[in-house]
């Protein structure tokens, strides 16, 4: 397996994966997220792929205060086997060299799954309500 910044070639695999993993919600066009990311930081936006194939990704972000992580993804015919764990090492590695102190993400409530797999990589719960505000609709 190999880590290395998306290319465009990857989008409709990327997207597919992200399909499979269930991270796509009806708000937010899978296309245009991936073609704001690559107009900010670019180098933060990481793929796994095993031959040509990719297994995984992750889009970081850090804008100076805190880091931010979406879209992580390991292919579920892929998971515990470590993809899931290398893609967050590498993206906590470049946003540590960024200079970012904290690293903040979300996650759905009813995830178990996903909570205790950030729980035991090192994350914890912040004592913080998460708001949010749509300023574009994706259609």
């Amino acid at each position: 397996m190999t880590i290395r910044p998306f290319q465009l070639a990857d989008e409709t695999a990327v997207i597919a994966l992200w399909q499979r993993c269930d991270l796509i919600r009806p708000q937010n066009d899978p296309a245009k997220d991936i073609r704001r990311k690559l107009g900010e930081r670019p180098e933060l936006f990481l793929v796994a792929v095993e031959g040509e194939v990719v297994v995984g990704s992750v889009m970081a972000g850090y804008e100076g205060h805190r880091g931010w992580i979406n879209y992580l993804a390991c292919d579920p015919a892929h998971q515990r086997q470590g993809i899931g764990r290398t893609l967050m090492a590498e993206a906590e590695r470049l946003l540590r060299a960024a200079g970012c102190p904290k690293i903040n993400l979300q996650i759905r409530s009813t995830n178990s799954a996903v909570i205790a797999f950030y729980r035991a990589i090192g994350f914890g719960v912040d004592d913080v309500m998460s708001l949010g505000k749509r300023l574009e609709f994706d259609d």
